[in-house]
């Protein structure tokens, strides 16, 4: 029943979120390039129905996403929730009235195969939705200093070297809230609203509001070509190894994991593939 819920929710999530970057990066790409990382970056793009459409998208991806990691573990999950430049690339092709290439397919078909391979050998296991903090700690420690790295890097860059940084920053920080959206819910599914009382829900808003400001600033510096392949490798990957080493998920072992490996190499082939797309460049 958990997986019957899980599965489906995370791939609904991962389209939602594909309509919403479309939407949010036509939007920021009008955008002047001094206003990337400031909050009036936002304040300008909340004026512009088009952005605020594809926020709202986002808040239902985030949504349907927490649901999917009440039921789910993050290492099946996020896979799932990542192959939303599958959902991406149709819709750019229809809305530019241009037609998917064998290049396009095979990425798309790389992608999926890949993510079906890691999935298939996955042992399916309960995390421990609430680590303790001593557990947390140093998983913080290290994606703060990468941001604090990352960011300045990015001020001294503009174009697509500036969106491709703050695109990593931004992956890793979604992964940080992936793994922050499923310890919440199980505090909010175990708990009701006593999960108030605790950290987890604060972090939450609080890195959630950093990783929106960079990945906008990403889709204001450069096209999706830059970006959402990023974050698509980055966030899954991130959020799967925080799965396992700090919720205590489950790998494969032995062989399979050798086919988990291959998979997720063909499915970060099959991204590269879609990021050289015509249809993602421009």
């Amino acid at each position: 029943m958990a997986l019957a819920v899980a599965v489906p929710a995370a791939l609904l999530a991962a389209c939602c979120f594909a309509v919403a970057a479309v939407l949010q990066q036509e939007a920021a790409a009008t955008m002047p390039e001094r206003e990337s990382l400031r909050p009036q970056l936002i304040w300008a793009l909340a004026h512009r129905p088009l952005w605020l459409a594809g926020i709202a998208l986002s808040a239902l991806s985030f949504v349907i996403q927490g649901a999917a990691l009440a039921f789910g573990p993050l290492v099946l999950v996020l896979p799932l929730a990542s192959t939303d430049l599958l959902f991406a690339l149709p819709l750019i092709a229809r809305r530019r009235r241009r037609r998917l290439t064998r290049w396009d397919v095979t990425g798309a078909v790389c992608t999926a195969g890949g993510v079906a391979a890691f999935l298939a050998v996955l042992p399916y296991s309960a995390s421990e939705t609430r680590p303790g903090i001593g557990n947390w700690l140093p998983l913080l420690a290290v994606i703060a200093a990468c941001v604090t790295v990352l960011v300045p890097a990015g001020l001294r860059t503009s174009g697509r070297v500036r969106a491709a940084v703050y695109a990593a920053a931004a992956g890793l920080l979604f992964a940080l809230l992936d793994a922050l959206t499923k310890s919440t819910a199980g505090l909010f599914r175990d708990r009701g609203l006593a999960a108030l009382v605790h950290w987890e829900p604060y972090a939450l808003m609080v890195v959630g509001g950093a990783g929106l400001l960079l990945a906008q600033s990403s889709f204001q510096a450069g096209s999706l070509a830059v970006s959402l392949p990023l974050i698509d490798t980055i966030e899954p990957i991130g959020a799967v190894l925080i799965g396992a080493a700090v919720l205590h998920e489950r790998l494969a072992t032995s062989g399979y994991l050798a086919i988990q490996i291959l998979g997720a190499a063909l499915a970060v082939t099959g991204i590269v593939i879609l990021d050289r797309s015509p249809l993602v460049r421009t």
